[in-house]
């Protein structure tokens, strides 16, 4: 792309000898900023500075320690779309990063910025993109992914004569399908020996009144694993994730495999390209570099309830809603089933109760009158229904966080409406 090869292979092969019109940019001394700084992610680093460029990096849930060893800066997502010549992106298509680089994104980077995407074509959006290179913000472009593939024959994305295209070519040498295919012959090798499999898809039998039984705390499981990791705000990777079970039953009377695979795809999942089960759960949270420990408390009560309630905490990060940092720490959530339904019973150090079903704003405000009816108000001029409402404070009058279930998912304007309510000091939306 930086030297315009594809353009100039074309012209040269349809008679031309048109060098100066394909004069090019030098990499050395430019700033690349890689997004997603994973397995790919982290290899582009490492040939990048061996070509001489300075290479910083945003991944809100990379390690700062692999990231320092490899010599990479790991920053905001504002400064890396603001201070990068060249912006490669390596992350999964989660509802994250979808459509990632849109029209406000391409507004805050430098005029003249060169994009790579060879991650999964529905994060950028592609319209956005065409108006960003007509505008003259994105010098050009090169792109191995498309949110349709394969493009339309008149996609402008395809025809602009600022971009370079391939045809998802990622993984398409001799040696990455024969790496494939021998990594397939290993994995069912080990499955046969009895080894953990990244790859298996079935799972150990578990009893079918076992897994009747737990069924509504599976999906508890999940959800507070889902909701745990959308707390965790940028700056380092997860490293420790504690689950404590509280249960009147004795410890061999609780199989909690499947709950602590459920956390696990509930903290993995929302940020990777990965499907975890039951089977590649423990695999796949040791290759991240993730420990998931578990403890259990016996609580007074009928054994006849598999648990009373569930904790997840998230140790050595920050959080986006510092009011879910617990008196100890960490990032904690708390849940327990009520008549079959999840219901989210604790954020932080402080009580609530909702329904953990379609989408949640938390918000931490002064506990003072109309704090309810002024949030409903937001959420009802912008057609938002809510299904749920629930306030945990310390005191009377002190601090207090409310939380909120949602049917659809608010506007950025609606959120920002919310924010600008003059007692409510720090709020999140969150997808459950």
């Amino acid at each position: 792309m930086a030297r315009n090869v594809a353009q100039a292979d074309a012209s040269l092969k349809a008679g031309k000898w048109a060098r100066n019109k394909y004069v090019g940019v030098s990499l050395v001394g430019k700033t690349l900023a890689i997004l997603g700084f994973g397995k790919v992610g982290s290899e582009v680093a490492r040939r990048a500075k061996g070509l001489g460029m300075h290479v910083i990096a945003h991944d809100p849930y990379a390690s700062a320690d692999r990231a320092r060893a490899i010599g990479v800066e790991l920053v905001s997502m504002e400064e890396a779309m603001t201070t990068a010549d060249f912006i490669s992106l390596h992350m999964p298509l989660t509802p994250a990063t979808n459509k990632m680089l849109n029209d406000e994104a391409f507004a805050k980077m430098k005029k003249g910025v060169r994009i790579i995407n060879v991650a999964r074509g529905g994060v950028i959006d592609e319209d956005a993109l065409v108006r960003a290179l007509d505008a003259g913000i994105v010098a050009q472009a090169a792109l191995d992914v498309f949110t349709k593939e394969p493009p339309a024959a008149d996609n402008k994305l395809v025809l602009h004569e600022n971009v370079t295209v391939t045809p998802h070519l990622g993984a398409s040498t001799v040696e990455a399908q024969e790496g494939v295919a021998i990594e397939i012959a290993e994995a069912v090798t080990g499955a046969l020996k009895g080894e953990l499999a990244a790859s298996a898809v079935n799972a150990p039998m578990v009893p079918a009144e076992v897994l009747s039984e737990l069924a509504p705390y599976v999906v508890l499981a999940e959800k507070l694993g889902r909701l745990a990791v959308q707390l965790v705000a940028g700056g380092g990777g997860i490293k420790s994730v504690k689950v404590t079970y509280a249960s009147a039953r004795a410890p061999d009377d609780l199989d909690t495999r499947l709950l602590r695979a459920m956390i696990t795809k509930g903290v993995i999942e929302p940020i990777s390209d990965v499907f975890v089960n039951l089977v590649n759960a423990d695999f796949t949270a040791k290759q991240r570099g993730i420990r998931v420990s578990e403890e259990r408390i016996l609580m007074d009560g009928s054994p006849d309830i598999p648990l009373d309630y569930i904790k997840v905490q998230i140790a050595h990060v920050e959080s986006k809603f510092p009011s879910a940092i617990s008196e100890s720490g960490e990032i904690t959530v708390e849940g327990k089933v009520k008549d079959s339904v999840p219901h989210l019973t604790k954020v932080g150090a402080f009580e609530v109760d909702v329904s953990m079903e379609g989408s949640l704003i938390l918000c931490r405000q002064v506990d003072q009158p109309g704090m309810i009816g002024s949030v409903g108000s937001v959420l009802g001029e912008e057609n938002v229904n809510v299904s749920f409402m629930s306030v945990g404070r310390i005191a009377p009058r002190k601090r207090a966080v409310m939380a909120i279930g949602v049917d659809e998912e608010p506007s950025k304007a609606t959120l920002t409406k919310i924010g600008e309510i003059p007692a409510i000091e720090e709020f999140v939306f969150l997808k459950l």
